[in-house]
């Protein structure tokens, strides 16, 4: 017996009729739930990771899904292929090489071809990240013998420009989601510290080079600072008494807190596309593997599990189509 609710009419369905509807309801639902734990293959396609992995001799870049799965060597050269980042349309992925004699930046599709070298100079370039609007790219580069500061060029290359000049080591360089400013690390040198070099903290200026700010005034080394897919949040990894753990922030530096608080080294974090989890690098001495961590609740997952070091991972995210 069904009713109808609208005419308030009570009308009945012969019983082999009701077990079929019964089953294709169960079918249904347990299809919806299915669906619900595996992503369909558009959505588990932006859910990609690159990473750089020595576990075949030498410094390789990797691609593995979010579980962990399908990992594949794409560079495949005897030279040192570092730091990958994706571009603004996950279309391309960025590195620095030492393939041709020094670090110099290079683009490849997300299988290993098409293979572009975009910077040639006698110094290093390194650490390329495209910008939202895929038109623009910020590296570092010690190419005005001052030391290494941040430059921007094209994203084929050309139009090289610096955005700092100083004497003060910087790296790390991260775009905001909309491609307005850029976090990065700068070292602080203290005269009257001679226990290290120099202090590292995160810094943010605008993508044209003006309104420097300093977002952190923490003890011991910051760096790796990534903004959240909203803006509104910059995870980073810093030290605490004598080992590296990951921190988030609120974007103007306020709210700070440490996310990870353990005695393993954590290093290199990167938000999701949904900004639910990091991926990062965590390990002790010479083992070091890739993990994500849930930002609210702290589980944590382990995505590699090798000898040696899988390091730098990088969230497949997508601004756009980067035209």
């Amino acid at each position: 017996m069904i009713i109808n609710t609208k005419t308030d009419k009570t009308f009945f369905i012969p019983m082999k009729y009701l077990k079929i509807l019964s089953v294709a309801l169960l079918l249904t639902a347990c299809q919806n739930s299915n669906n619900e734990k595996h992503p369909t293959a558009e959505a588990a396609s932006q859910q990609e990771i690159v990473f750089v992995s020595n576990r075949d001799g030498n410094y390789e870049i990797y691609t593995m899904d979010f579980k962990g799965e399908h990992v594949k060597n794409i560079s495949k050269h005897d030279s040192v292929d570092f730091s990958p980042s994706w571009s603004a349309d996950g279309s391309l992925i960025y590195f620095y090489s030492e393939r041709d004699g020094n670090a110099e930046i290079y683009s490849m599709h997300p299988d290993g071809t098409n293979l572009i070298r975009l910077t040639d100079h006698p110094k290093a370039d390194v650490l390329p990240v495209n910008a939202p609007d895929g038109n623009s790219i910020v590296f570092m580069s010690g190419r005005d013998t001052l030391s290494r500061n941040m430059y921007i060029m094209r994203k084929d290359g050309s139009n090289v420009r610096a955005l700092t000049s100083n004497t003060a080591y910087e790296e790390s360089p991260a775009w905001s989601p909309n491609g307005n400013e850029i976090v990065f690390t700068r070292q602080l040198r203290d005269p009257a510290d001679t226990t290290h070099a120099a202090n590292g903290e995160i810094h943010i200026i605008n993508a044209d080079g003006s309104n420097l700010r300093r977002l952190t005034h923490k003890t011991g080394y910051d760096s790796g600072a990534k903004f959240s897919p909203d803006g509104k949040r910059i995870a980073f990894y810093g030290l605490t008494g004598e080992t590296f753990d990951l921190f988030i922030m609120n974007a103007d530096g306020s709210g700070l807190y440490n996310l990870t608080e353990e005695a393993t080294e954590c290093y290199s974090p990167d938000w999701s596309p949904d900004g639910k989890w990091l991926v990062y690098t965590a390990g002790t001495k010479n083992t070091f593997n890739i993990w994500k961590i849930n930002v609210e609740t702290k589980e944590r997952v382990q995505l590699t599990n090798t000898d040696g070091r899988n390091v730098a991972p990088a969230w497949k995210k997508s601004y756009g189509d980067g035209n």
